[in-house]
């Protein structure tokens, strides 16, 4: 296993992707660099510039929506926290993480180290979704989530540390160490269902794993060695996670099956589970002209693994009573909307909650996906009913460019201004042709 992986890793740098693997990563890396800009506004991404300011640190990569530069490890633990300040950035639901708000800070930050090609980022990224979404399957998936460890946290390091590792070049031996760097500061616990704040949620699915997978990549970087194979043999990494842990999945298709074709973009800027049910309510909205005047009551079903993680929350944009209600209102829903938190303490939308029925449904869990079936009783005596079985930006059903394109202006304009912004974004639909990523620093600085 650890034979072919090592091998694949050290030459995808100049392995060209199909030009449909290219393009859905340059969807991937726009959104991941839109949920860093926006998140930078928000309280965990607030935390992580705060705490990288503090830090010293040679200057050597961008914290993106500033003007600070730092070493490549805070850098990109800042620009981590940023992306995963709330629930704008991708997921692979197979691999039950998120990969864009781990891989990207890493590579970014490797690829301004390394002075890396546009082209040089696009197949590092690819190759980062790849790595960490088998990682987590290997680990066993909703199993080893459900055991209290943090599939999240596994994903994004492994992920992580593949493409910062294939920026730096590294050759298959120094990838054998790569990855016994990363098993042994692999960790996290799913406890971060219950942060109240998003802040170590922001820690445990971005932060912690970037910046322990940089510092993974830089210590191999600097001639450190290692453990050639970390994960067969007496002591090793599947042995410590033996229960549910499938080997197989490390290394199979890899030059076949690209995992970032596998990965959901999110049309909305909130929790994943809540997705669905907004799609299926504005759909209603729009062709009955629903308001909260004329709905009765809402019973909004959505798959019972995952009902839990956005029941009643305190937090609006993983609360899915909150934002139903917001969406109804107001007749759709934006990213200032779905992050207002005194709108949380509303009368006009207390109401509307009040008359939202919400249910687990092991049904829709057994049926797989990202669905939701909403049924709306008006004043009038309809019934009306629609079952999102596959979410928009969902794999299945693949956001354009376009819709990608209007998703990130709006999110990055009130950081860079909406000039730099649109600049930023027609760099990333032509990253082929960008010679240097570090020729792109200033475009994620703030707008004088």
């Amino acid at each position: 296993m650890i034979r072919s992986l090592s091998a694949y890793m050290a030459k995808a740098i100049d392995r060209p992707l199909p030009a449909k693997v290219a393009e859905k990563t340059k969807h991937h890396i726009a959104d991941s660099l839109a949920a860093i800009v926006s998140g930078t506004k928000l309280l965990p991404g607030r935390k992580g510039i705060e705490y990288v300011s503090t830090q010293g640190g040679v200057a050597q990569a961008t914290v993106m929506g500033t003007t600070l530069s730092t070493s490549v490890t805070l850098a990109a633990f800042a620009n981590a926290m940023s992306a995963h300040a709330d629930e704008t950035d991708d997921s692979h639901q197979g691999g039950l993480f998120h990969p864009g708000c781990a891989v990207v800070p890493a590579a970014w930050a490797m690829g301004e180290l390394k002075r890396s090609s546009g082209t040089d980022l696009l197949r590092s990224v690819a190759l980062g979704y790849d790595v960490g979404a088998r990682f987590s399957m290997a680990l066993g998936g909703i199993q080893f989530l459900l055991a209290a460890h943090s599939s999240h946290a596994f994903g994004a390091i492994f992920g992580a540390s593949a493409a910062a590792g294939s920026l730096a070049r590294f050759d298959a031996q120094r990838m054998r160490w790569l990855l016994s760097y990363t098993a042994q500061q692999a960790s996290g616990l799913s406890c971060w269902i219950r942060d109240p704040d998003h802040v170590e949620k922001a820690f445990d699915f971005a932060g912690m794993p970037t910046r322990n997978a940089m510092s993974a990549a830089t210590m191999v970087d600097a001639g450190f060695n290692g453990v050639d194979d970390s994960f067969s043999g007496a002591r090793s990494f599947f042995l410590a996670y033996d229960k549910h842990t499938d080997t197989s999945h490390v290394a199979r298709d890899l030059g076949r099956t690209w995992e970032i074709m596998r990965s959901n973009i999110k049309n909305w800027s909130v929790g994943s589970p809540i997705q669905a049910a907004l799609d299926s309510l504005i759909a209603l909205i729009r062709a009955h002209a629903l308001t909260p005047a004329n709905v009765k009551r809402i019973h909004v079903q959505v798959q019972d693994t995952e009902s839990e993680i956005v029941n009643n929350r305190d937090m609006p944009d993983i609360c899915m009573q909150h934002l139903l209600a917001v969406m109804l209102i107001d007749g759709g829903l934006t990213f200032d909307s779905s992050h207002d938190d005194e709108r949380m303490h509303d009368p006009a939308v207390l109401a509307v909650r009040k008359r939202i029925v919400y249910e687990g449904s092991a049904a829709l869990s057994k049926a797989g996906g990202r669905q939701a079936i909403l049924e709306i009783e008006t004043t009038d005596g309809r019934t009306l009913r629609h079952h999102t079985e596959v979410v928009r930006g969902a794999w299945q059903n693949p956001m354009t460019r376009a819709e990608v394109d209007d998703k990130c202006l709006p999110l990055m304009a009130p950081v860079l201004g909406r000039r730099r912004a649109r600049t930023l974004l027609d760099r990333v639909w032509a990253l082929d042709e960008v010679q240097d990523i570090r020729s792109l620093r200033k475009l994620l600085q703030p707008a004088a």
